[in-house]
């Protein structure tokens, strides 16, 4: 890719822009793509724009793949309980940034991590069980549609945040740990909220808007970026993150085996 466009400003105030991202093939994987029917980025209402019939850019895009990787090397750390009871382990300045994140809510707000590093062996179980059940729901959907179709909930293996510990799955929790509303569990797949598992999708209004806004916002200013399909998922140094940044490379791959926590 030559131009990176969708920069995410260092403001936080914007998240990756809807994009002329490679179009499914087939009428009935298109009609699939939102989820029950729901055409992603139909709506036009995303801060980045784009019109209808527009779809984020997917983990499954080649030019994600294509972003180069020089890991510098960092160890995995276990985030303290501050974080929530998940110790979720991620990169050591993953885990900074998210502490930045954490310093601008607002009194009485948290940040819990529900998921950050995820094994490549649990990575490809949850790729085969959601391709299993895409599959079911989608017949003769063909193999590059059902690629397609997966990465809106799951990143393929090659380019996972989550197996290069540089993403954490998060939401927000008051002073007594009960979560607050940001309109669907975290992990809802695009079939189970009918699309409301996209970061800007319209049906979600009200206080679960507002609360996805303030996620956004903190976490968008501590330099994470979002994947516009599941409003929890925020990652930093990975590939996707390079690629929606501008960032020449990205600062994580997979975490090797074997690798000694901090």
């Amino acid at each position: 890719m030559t131009g990176r466009t969708n920069a995410v400003p260092d403001s936080g105030q914007d998240r990756p822009r809807l994009t002329d991202a490679p179009g499914l093939t087939s009428d009935l994987a298109r009609r699939y793509e939102g989820g029950a029917g729901m055409m992603a980025g139909a709506s036009g209402t995303g801060r980045g724009g784009g019109a209808a019939g527009r779809v984020p850019v997917l983990m499954s895009d080649p030019r994600v793949c294509a972003v180069p990787v020089r890991d510098v090397g960092e160890p995995l750390i276990g985030l303290d309980e501050s974080f929530g009871p998940s110790r979720a382990r991620v990169r050591v300045s993953v885990a900074r940034q998210l502490v930045r994140a954490r310093e601008q809510l607002p009194q009485g707000l948290r940040l819990q991590v529900v998921e950050g590093y995820r094994t490549a062996a649990a990575q490809r179980a949850i790729i085969e069980s959601y391709t299993a059940q895409l599959r079911a729901a989608c017949p003769g959907v063909s193999p590059a549609d059902l690629d397609h179709l997966t990465s809106r909930f799951v990143a393929p293996l090659a380019v996972a945040p989550h197996v290069a510990g540089a993403a954490v799955d998060v939401t927000l929790v008051d002073s007594t740990g009960c979560e607050l509303d940001l309109g669907t569990p975290v992990d809802a797949t695009p079939e189970q909220s009918y699309g409301a598992c996209f970061f800007d999708a319209p049906q979600v209004t009200g206080q679960a808007r507002t609360h996805r806004e303030l996620l956004a916002r903190v976490l968008g200013g501590a330099g994470l970026v979002n994947y516009p399909t599941e409003w929890w998922h925020w990652s930093y140094g990975d590939r996707y993150w390079a690629l929606m940044t501008g960032a020449p490379a990205a600062l994580y791959g997979p975490v090797a085996a074997g690798r000694i926590l901090a």
